[in-house]
């Protein structure tokens, strides 16, 4: 801990004050680190601090009085966002383990003021930063010279797992020395951030959220969330970040020697393998945007020092605390170094967050490799390793895993074992990795990454408090969503939806609208429940955080779900150039999200835009998704009869322009447009009207007398016909024979053929006169022809089921060849023989 007093220096920063003079003690700590949490409030506990004052956003100090609510569950974050530009955000996540976190818990436990005294997020999210240096992870070569083939674990062995109030101080000395010859960033006089300084110690660094999120991210270790410079107290949502540094990082990368007085402090904390002569590495760079963030850290140090605190403890990256302790001099340069700095309007609120998002993997900047092992180490204080140890045994056996009390035992051992031949107080990660790979997984890696997915990383979701500043969307999920009670859970959760139930159509219709909205809560997907109706929806659900964001920008087309859903849906009907088909699948869309008040006016606008359209395929495009539609009446209690002239006036038009758009096509158009048939045809089959039926048949009844019609409609055409009993054995025998015939080419034959069967081996199985037929055209084939035609005879037959073909190899088996013909019809018959010869000398002498 570093302690100032009035004008104290530096070196005097541990004396005791004069009485009667205020108090200042400075954390420097490590963002997400279970040890320095540990430390802190156990340094709390014995400072007694009548202020605390946290590395945040200063705007958000009105948010801090939601942690003591019984409901607010970490992890959570602190959410920064635009109101006009919900896509401009930052996050500021916290964890159980956070140091911050256990700061605020202290003093709303008891009753000590707290603030943020970071930069505001109306400064953050209105600075830009595209400058980002890459830089090497010195925290490597340290790990690896002490044996660790892990940063993070090596930091795990030597800070996380022994906490100590001592190594405050020892920290703090080693930033300063590292600081003292850093050159300083001077790129521009605009209060922007221009490089990223390896700032170790990010309370959070840059979660990596999905698009639309647009945000200049942050690298510092020791900073959340933000869209601006490397170490602001929150990174923004972004997802190409470089790698996360801890305030090992910067021990390991300054050449400037400690002082002995330093060095005695950093060695007495039991800290020297963080002296920086360990590895030889360039200095460091306190860039531009670090020095305003530690300005106005002092501006809010003399703020709370004025106002009569008189005991004050600041928590902040390790990075900043040299810059923190000692006298905070005159204010006039900090005044000079925060003038001009760009402002923004920012909302504020607290949002729920997840372990996984708190991992580097994610492309978080303050992140840690295993959030779910440093929670362990923080909430369970009484043999850690084996209650560690248990949990692993059981993920394993929930995936059937056979694992028993005797490998957890075993596994204990090994793992303490390990950590004594290493020199280690407490078997940490690495230790107890290499046990359960060993003893449980039986080297199985598969195995292992179960439990690094579920257990050491993680995927614990967060909660906050139902009151939490929100805007009004927000808040009308919320209620929806204890309404339905429906759980929003960070793993991964199937759910069935039985429709002929309220409660199951009320969630459908939820799922359905968010989906709409672009929160993609729920996915359709296929159920593990046999089903041939409609009347059954599957969803896959998982929670992301990022969803708060989406759900800020959705805020945009109206205060409740259904509003909102019908103001976009509509919106995106409207926009010029939306075809046929989208204005059904967006009708079809509304229907399934029960949105009412937009169903009006998209049959507006597809039957406008069907009038106009011209091209047949569009129409055909659009006749699926309009034909369930109207069946959705059946299952959901939706009044479709508006559709029914709709989809009446698209078939007409879809019959009367289809017999001209069958010809001149090439093979791939007449694929596509053979696949729309049938879809058409499935449509017209499934809504079962008698007059649509009859107009849908005529038409193919046209295509199929044509000449001029690829043989991949015109094939098809008459399979359709034959399964709807419109043309008869007799009939399709004849136009197959037709379609065989010596005028037509080998591949045009093989395209009949391959509409007509269509998938449909079993045709060939029973219908033994076709098979023959066929049969009989493959073994006259020449060879040039036979191979000519392979490609797409091998896609026709490659299309059956295994045992299709197999029945149809057994049928020709059977069959037999081809009946050779009778004695009597290959007999010579003398007296025919002699009429022949004696016409063809009498020819022959007449030509002599």
């Amino acid at each position: 801990m570093s302690e100032q007093t009035g004008g104290t220096r530096p070196d005097q920063a541990r004396d005791e004050p004069a009485a009667g003079e205020p108090v200042t003690r400075v954390f420097g700590i490590r963002h997400h680190g279970p040890g320095s949490a540990r430390s802190l409030a156990q340094a709390l506990e014995e400072f007694r601090p009548d202020t605390i004052l946290i590395e945040g956003p200063a705007d958000a100090d009105p948010l801090v009085g939601f942690v003591a609510a019984d409901t607010m569950s970490p992890p959570v974050a602190l959410l920064a966002y635009v109101p006009d530009s919900p896509a401009r955000a930052a996050f500021w996540p916290f964890a159980v383990f956070s140091p911050e976190w256990q700061a605020m818990r202290y003093g709303v436990d008891n009753g000590v003021p707290v603030r943020f005294c970071d930069l505001p997020a109306t400064n953050v999210l209105a600075i830009e930063d595209d400058t980002r240096v890459d830089r090497t992870d010195p925290l490597a070569a340290l790990a690896s010279a002490a044996g660790f083939d892990d940063a993070e674990r090596w930091w795990d062995a030597v800070v996380e797992s022994v906490p100590d109030t001592a190594a405050f101080d020892a920290i703090t000395e080693a930033m300063a020395a590292l600081r003292e010859d850093a050159p300083t960033s001077t790129n521009s006089a605009a209060p922007q951030a221009p490089t990223r300084s390896a700032d170790p110690d990010a309370p959070a660094g840059t979660a990596e959220p999905t698009p639309p999120i647009d945000c200049a991210a942050g690298t510092d270790s020791d900073d959340h969330e933000t869209p601006t410079g490397r170490d602001e107290p929150a990174t923004p949502i972004s997802s190409d970040q470089p790698a996360t540094r801890t305030e090992a990082d910067d021990l390991a990368t300054s050449t400037d020697p400690l002082t002995s007085s330093d060095r005695e402090s950093v060695e007495s904390a039991g800290l020297e393998h963080l002296l920086p002569e360990a590895v030889g590495a360039g200095p460091l760079v306190v860039d531009e945007h670090t020095l305003r963030r530690e300005a106005y850290m002092r501006q809010t140090m003399r703020q709370v020092l004025k106002g009569g605190a008189r005991r004050v403890a600041v928590v902040c990256g390790a990075w900043h605390a040299p810059a923190l302790v000692g006298p905070l001099g005159p204010a006039a340069p900090d005044m000079r170094l925060l003038k001009g700095l760009p402002k923004t309007k920012a909302a504020l609120t607290w949002v729920p967050w997840t372990h996984s998002r708190l991992a580097s993997g994610s492309g978080y900047g303050a992140g840690v490799t295993s959030p779910g092992w440093y929670h362990h180490l923080f909430t369970e204080t009484e043999r850690p390793v084996a209650r560690w140890l248990t949990k692993v045994a059981g993920v394993l056996r929930a995936h059937d895993l056979p694992v028993s009390s005797a490998h957890i035992i075993e596994s204990v051992r090994l793992a303490d074992t390990l950590a004594a031949l290493r020199g280690r107080p407490l078997a940490g990660l690495s230790e107890v990795t290499e046990a359960v790979r060993s003893v449980m997984c039986g080297g199985d890696e598969t195995m292992l990454r179960l439990v690094v997915d579920e257990l050491v990383v993680g995927e614990t979701l967060g909660a906050v408090p139902e009151n939490t500043p929100t805007v009004p969307l927000a808040a009308d999920l919320r209620a929806r969503i204890k309404t339905l009670r429906l759980k929003q859970e960070a793993l991964i959760r199937t759910v069935d939806l039985d429709l002929r139930k309220e409660r199951d159509v009320e969630r459908s219709h939820l799922l359905h609208r968010l989906r709409l909205l672009g929160i993609e809560w729920g996915t359709p997907t296929v159920g593990e429940v046999r089903s041939t109706g409609t009347f059954r929806e599957t969803w896959s659900l998982r929670w992301e955080p990022e969803f708060e964001v989406r759900i800020v920008e959705a805020a945009v087309w109206g205060t409740t779900l259904r509003t909102a859903a019908e103001a976009k849906i509509l919106d995106t009907a409207s926009r010029d150039g939306v075809s046929v088909t989208e204005l059904a699948d967006a009708l079809e869309t509304a229907l399934l999200a029960d949105l009412g008040g937009a169903t009006d006016g998209l049959i507006a606008r597809l039957e406008a835009a069907a009038a106009l359209d011209h091209d047949v395929t569009h129409l055909l495009g659009a006749l699926p998704g309009l034909t369930r539609t109207l069946r959705y009446g059946d299952v959901r209690g939706t009044d479709t009869k508006a559709l029914e002239h709709v989809a009446d006036g698209l078939l007409v038009r879809i019959c009367a322009g289809l017999p001209g758009a069958v010809t001149g096509l090439d093979t791939d158009a007449a694929e596509a447009l053979r696949r729309q048939i049938d879809a058409a045809h499935t449509a017209v089959s499934t809504r079962d009207d008698t007059r649509s039926t009859t107009e849908w048949l005529a038409t193919l009844h046209r295509i199929a007398d044509r000449d001029d019609v690829h043989g991949a409609i015109g094939g098809r055409a008459v399979r359709l016909l034959c399964d709807a009993e419109r043309i008869d054995d007799a009939d399709s025998a004849r136009r197959l024979s037709a379609a065989l015939s010596v005028g037509n080419t080998p591949a045009a034959k093989a395209a009949w053929i391959d509409g007509f069967l269509g998938g449909r081996g079993l045709l060939l199985v029973h219908d033994r006169d076709l098979l023959r037929r066929i049969d009989d055209w493959l073994r006259e084939l020449p060879e040039d022809q036979f191979v000519a035609t392979l490609p797409l005879l091998r896609r026709t037959f490659g299309s059956f089921e295994s045992g299709e073909r197999r029945a149809i190899g057994q049928a020709l088996r059977d069959t037999g060849p081809a009946p050779a013909t009778t004695a009597n019809a290959t007999a010579v018959d003398p007296a025919r023989g002699q009429l022949a010869l004696r016409a063809a000398a009498s020819i022959l002498g007449a030509a002599g």
